[in-house]
């Protein structure tokens, strides 16, 4: 009979969760890593000028000199891709930060104080919501005229909604447990109640949740550039190069694929990663 003690269920459950998590977390994070390094050192990895036009060079297929090809202007699309990895970084992490910054401070004030404050956000974010969410970024950037700058403004105004309402979510709950109660009756004032004990506690969804909508912001990053809204040729930008690509799907197939395997994997190193956070907060939780 064996003598290896027994390991009650919930603990499997547990060591599971959370081996799987940081394998699932760890992978997402490599090609995250990798995409940075291309970004960081691109001025060294990057074998040709990003920008530089040579005609007589155009459309060349993949080869050892041009490992993906040429683009109709001669230019070598391994160098612009690596290039763009730095802009598209870029738009998924600057479009993230005020998005997440906005909605955390609006659900957190809202879901503490209630009331009147908070049926007006509510109404508010209701009002957001009702229209699509690229049609409303478009429509803005429309207005603002095309480029990075643009493209930040129209998603902080309309991506905070969805970090408001998960905030205010768990800012509502939290208010009312023990903790936060006995907060209040040692007489903390509501400032340092709702910032320092209810919001670090209820972060932890939203900090998981930014993670995927990395993803979205990449891939509406890329749509804008991909309508001509977003950045600007000459420069390099995987949603750019698609869009310039696409006259040449039938003759030049390497143009667009490319960069559109560039943008699949940068948002499949986000999604890995949030999913293994996700699985990994949950477990511990």
């Amino acid at each position: 009979m064996s003598s290896r003690p027994l390991i009650a269920p919930w603990r499997l459950r547990l060591r599971f969760g959370l081996r799987n998590g940081r394998l699932t977390a760890a992978w997402g994070l490599l090609i995250l890593l990798v995409w940075l390094a291309l970004a960081l050192f691109a001025p060294w990895v990057a074998p040709y000028d990003p920008i530089a036009q040579n005609t007589d060079f155009s459309l060349l297929g993949p080869s050892l000199a041009h490992p993906f090809g040429t683009d109709n202007y001669g230019r070598d699309i391994l160098s612009r891709v690596i290039w763009g990895a730095r802009i598209d970084l870029q738009l998924a992490i600057i479009g993230v930060i005020f998005p997440f910054m906005i909605g955390t401070f609006v659900g957190a004030v809202s879901g503490y104080i209630g009331g009147r404050f908070d049926s007006v956000c509510m109404r508010v974010i209701d009002v957001i919501l009702a229209f699509p969410f690229l049609v409303l970024m478009l429509a803005i950037m429309a207005i603002l005229g095309p480029g990075l700058k643009s493209f930040y403004i129209a998603m902080a105004l309309v991506g905070w909604v969805s970090y408001a309402r998960l905030i205010r979510s768990q800012i509502l709950v939290l208010k009312e447990s023990d903790f936060a109660l006995a907060a209040k009756s040692l007489g903390f004032g509501h400032g340092r109640i709702l910032f320092r004990h209810l919001l670090p506690n209820a972060m932890f969804g939203s900090i998981v949740f930014s993670m995927s909508d990395a993803v979205l912001v990449l891939l509406n990053g890329a749509a804008v550039s991909y309508l001509g809204l977003g950045v600007q040729p000459p420069t390099a930008e995987w949603g750019t190069m698609v869009a310039e690509g696409q006259a040449f799907i039938t003759t030049a197939w390497w143009i667009c694929t490319f960069p559109g395997l560039a943008i699949v994997t940068l948002a499949m190193g986000f999604s890995l990663l949030a999913d293994g956070v996700a699985q990994v907060l949950g477990d511990r939780s």
